[in-house]
């Protein structure tokens, strides 16, 4: 074989293997190592990437029913800051299943959909809270990107022995760093301050100064300007909410039929919220052969 293609074959393998790499990458960013165009990524703490999610599992705000209060706080809250105005971080707290992560995704959807308004490219970015020490890292690359970004941390809450938090902390209020302007931390948790009631108590009972023992962990919920709490739901709240999902999924059914298996269903469950309900819907529709 001549020398030229030999180094001509050579020349092809290199090509297919850089191919091959590329296909394997990580489809986070551009091309350029940059954001990327999508509205919604996850943080990957371990590899210190943002993983492009093409499809945001979400619901429209009008199917959130019962929560109309901290829904209003928190579409303005978010609307300022999509505009560049002053906006504060928030903890939605409370009762399971009543929409506390759907409503972010809600509202993020609702603006990214209303962005001729004069909103700005407003980018909603996951974090596990397994990953909150990497939470430094994840601000230097975003701090600087032409964007304004929401970080998310979905059933955020710290138990015995876990430090994760003081990241978070620095990074709300008090670091050197900061947060950057263009950050918002939006967090649901199932309890107000972020820790169990019975590790503050523990942590008071064994402290020689029991105040300052708790008042680390404690202040953390403080550092959020929002507080949204939300609560249990009372039957014709939850009714309510499943009416308003079997017609946005085009459930044929009449009220008297549909409130007798609501009110059967939550009692089965022991429960009523909007997860309850759409529950219910799903089993609704599969005996109805349709698909959701």
């Amino acid at each position: 074989m001549k020398s030229k293609d030999y180094l001509a074959e050579i020349a092809a393998s290199l090509g297919q293997i850089a191919r091959s790499l590329d296909a394997l990458a990580p489809s986070g960013g551009g091309a350029d190592g940059g954001l990327g165009t999508a509205d919604a990524y996850h943080w990957d703490g371990d590899a210190g990437q943002l993983m492009a999610v093409p499809k945001v599992s979400r619901v429209t705000l009008s199917m959130l029913k019962g929560i109309d209060a901290v829904q209003d706080i928190l579409l303005r809250n978010t609307e300022q800051f999509a505009r560049g105005h002053g906006a504060n971080n928030a903890l939605l707290w409370g009762a399971r299943g009543m929409g506390k992560s759907s409503l972010v995704k809600a509202i993020h959807g609702d603006i990214i959909a209303r962005r001729d308004e004069g909103f700005q490219r407003l980018v909603l970015i996951e974090i596990a809270r397994e990953d909150l020490e990497t939470l430094p890292a994840l601000m230097r690359r975003i701090g600087g990107e032409d964007a304004r970004f929401i970080v998310f941390c979905d059933d955020l809450s710290f138990d015995n022995g876990e430090t994760s938090y003081k990241s978070l902390k620095t990074i709300l209020d008090g670091g050197l760093e900061g947060r950057p302007e263009n950050v918002l931390f939006y967090a649901t948790s199932n309890r107000r301050h972020l820790m169990p009631r019975d590790m503050i108590e523990n942590e008071r009972s064994t402290a020689i100064n029991p105040g300052e023992a708790v008042e680390e962990k404690v202040s953390l919920s403080d550092r959020f300007g929002l507080w949204l709490g939300f609560h249990n739901c009372d039957q014709p709240t939850f009714l309510t909410m499943v009416r308003a999902y079997a017609d946005h999924y085009g459930l044929d059914l009449d009220d008297e039929t549909l409130r007798a298996r609501a009110i059967e269903w939550s009692a089965t469950r022991g429960a009523r919220s909007g997860r309850v309900a759409i529950q219910l819907v799903r089993t609704l529709a599969g005996e109805m052969g349709k698909p959701l």
